[in-house]
């Protein structure tokens, strides 16, 4: 049974793997030969009668690969250059209509000659030429189309065989088939085109897999980045944003407004990352240039801005953080409108501020507002609005109002795996605060089954000394607290205040938080000395701040 799932159910190879097991008599040993010797073994000749139907796997393949036409076998070496499933007409489309200029002639010029052959025309689309292709190759059971999802898909083995086709270079196809998922992409915060970059991810990585990130076309690369990044795939994503900056830095110059918007792309990363040092000095000098050669007041200097106060937020800057946002959103409210997705995700980060702060109504007001406007704009399920639904909830979680707060999580929750998957950073972040309702709600079973399930998938997804990691530790260690495992509460709050004081610094308001639930846990203990001596430092902390 392991050996025909091996073989993906495939009828023809899983006869040929009997031909072969009954000449040689073994049975056990075959699927690990399967894996070292794929090729040999499917193109093995050894039980081959006289039939052309009787021929071996890869042999049969072959007869029919010889009666394509051009357009219809380079479709289908595309095929293996990408993931087996989820192939979309849609992606060769929106590339063959793209106005973006690459800046590298003989790539464009490779990249419209390869086009051609599947539907490009001079002034369009022929969506016929692309389902004649698509018929050649059907005609030969060579695709399929999936009805569900409007996809059409190859079978492991035949995607696997077809990379043996390569008539070219593999290497330089596979920078043209990532120049094409590149030129399909779109930037904007629709919630189709958002739908659209995540089906991209899995072809992206099949096509990236043996390119070095400086062969790759500088918008290709930051275009590609920005799938992995709204995918949660910072390493990958800071990658190919580092190559595309540098790039541009030598071809560009350092003031370049194309350069700067890559310079902004990292900084962001490193954000995301937690390496909140690292993004305030690319958005300190990025917001610099941006007042010198653009103005105080023009969209990409207010980005900047805004840029900038999310790491002042992120630190604990409270005051730094809420001036600038303040001075973003009036600027952009008269530049932009008031209605703008970029006036109303400061407006949300306007209200995280006032949440840490204990300006709990102002920052209910102010997530209301986004709440509903965001809603209208992009729609229920749109990720800007299940961020907007999720700060509303921190905020009524702060309030007392928690099942007003679990009831939005527990929504915003069943969206994003449904959007992004069980182990996407926003999905885990969600998890992460609905446990923190549970606890708060004396609901600690609840809380800790959950925090150990987000702990493990964070440390996994992000690593074991990400912020977001060390925040669930230190919310793993109140639960077991309030549960009466005290030992543990101590042993888990002591790792946690260490790495906290690394990642984030002594006087970050996490590694107080960190340190002031120590403390009671000391108290709980019967500690008292240990708990005096970590209150006297939170105290001195505290006048200093």
């Amino acid at each position: 049974m392991h050996a025909i799932q091996e073989l993906h159910c495939f009828a023809l190879a899983v006869s040929q793997a009997g031909a072969f097991i009954h000449c040689h008599s073994f049975l056990r040993e075959y699927r690990e030969l399967y894996r070292r010797e794929r090729d040999n073994l499917l193109q093995n000749e050894e039980t081959q009668g006289q039939d052309p139907y009787e021929l071996a796997v890869y042999s049969t393949w072959r007869l029919s690969y010889d009666k394509l036409d051009i357009s219809a076998r380079l479709f289908l070496q595309i095929c293996s250059l990408l993931h087996h499933e989820g192939i979309l007409e849609e992606m060769f489309e929106r590339a063959a209509l793209s106005q973006l200029n690459l800046e590298d002639s003989k790539l464009q010029e490779e990249v419209e000659k390869l086009l051609n052959h599947f539907g490009k025309k001079k002034l369009g689309w022929s969506s016929w030429k692309f389902q004649k292709v698509i018929m050649c190759l059907g005609s030969h059971s060579l695709i399929g189309y999936d009805n569900q999802n409007h996809t059409y898909g190859i079978h492991p083995l035949v995607h696997h065989w077809s990379s043996t086709t390569m008539e070219g270079n593999r290497h330089d196809m596979q920078k043209l088939i990532l120049t094409i998922i590149g030129l399909s992409f779109s930037l904007t915060f629709t919630d189709e085109d958002y739908k659209y970059r995540r089906r991209l991810l899995k072809h992206t990585t099949n096509s990236i897999a043996s390119l070095k990130p400086e062969e790759i076309n500088p918008l290709v690369g930051m275009h590609i980045a920005q799938i992995h990044y709204e995918a949660g795939r910072w390493k990958e994503t800071e990658v190919l944003e580092v190559m595309v900056m540098e790039k541009r830095k030598q071809v560009l110059g350092y003031d370049h407004p194309d350069t700067l918007t890559s310079m902004e792309y990292l900084a962001n990363t490193y954000y995301h990352q937690g390496r909140w040092s690292d993004a305030e000095a690319l958005h300190i000098l990025v917001l610099e240039k941006r007042k010198w050669v653009l103005g105080d007041d023009h969209p990409d200097t207010l980005e900047s801005m805004a840029k900038l106060a999310n790491t002042y937020l992120y630190q604990g800057r409270w005051k730094e953080a809420e001036a600038l946002q303040v001075v973003v959103i009036e600027k952009r409210k008269c530049v932009l409108g008031d209605e703008h997705h970029s006036t109303l995700t400061t407006m949300g980060n306007l209200a995280y501020t006032y949440r840490e702060q204990g300006h709990l109504n102002d920052a209910e007001a102010l997530d209301l507002v986004v709440m509903a406007k965001t809603k209208r704009l992009l729609g229920d399920d749109h990720p800007e609005t299940l961020i907007a639904m999720g700060n509303l909830a921190s905020t009524y979680r702060e309030q007392g109002r928690l099942i007003d707060a679990e009831a939005l999580e527990v929504l915003v929750l069943e969206k994003r795996k449904r959007l992004l998957g069980d182990d996407h950073p926003q999905t885990l972040k969600t998890m992460s605060n609905l446990a923190v309702t549970y606890w708060k709600q004396g609901r600690w079973q609840d809380a800790e089954v959950l925090q150990l399930v987000t702990m493990e998938k964070t440390k996994r997804v992000l690593g074991d000394n990400h912020p977001r990691t060390l925040e669930n530790m230190a919310n793993l260690a109140n639960t077991y607290r309030d549960h009466g495992r005290l030992k543990d509460a101590e042993v888990l709050g002591v790792d946690v205040i260490g790495k906290m004081k690394r990642v984030n610094g002594d006087d970050h308001p996490d590694t107080l938080k960190s340190i002031s639930g120590l403390a009671a846990t000391y108290r709980d203990l019967g500690c008292m000395n240990d708990a005096e001596a970590l209150e006297v430092v939170l105290a001195g902390k505290r006048k200093q701040l």
